[in-house]
């Protein structure tokens, strides 16, 4: 089962409920989104597939774009944002969590 491009809403809504219980696993201070950082996201979302992440900085813009830049290198979709922290989703090649059809 591939990567699906798009997160439909029931399948937001189901990553989502999973999430709920998670502790974030990825920190992001004041240093930002260093090579090591990504490195470690990438670890992490190969084993886990799916992601809290928990960013310190205090400017709401610089946290989207923050977001953005951690989808777009990671290859992994946004599943949700809430204050300082987000999900991501990221299936794999045989994968624990499938989703939802719609």
């Amino acid at each position: 089962m591939s990567q699906p491009e798009k997160l439909t809403n029931n399948q937001k809504k189901y990553l989502r409920g999973i999430a709920h219980g998670l502790n974030p696993m990825i920190m992001i201070g004041a240093n930002g989104v260093t090579e090591s950082l990504m490195a470690e996201l990438e670890s992490t979302l190969a084993h886990h597939e799916i992601l809290k992440i928990k960013i310190a900085s205090a400017d709401r813009d610089e946290r989207k774009e923050i977001v953005q830049h951690l989808v777009k290198e990671s290859g992994a979709l946004l599943v949700q944002t809430i204050g300082k922290i987000c999900v991501i989703y990221r299936q794999n090649d045989e994968t624990e969590l499938p989703l939802p059809r719609n």
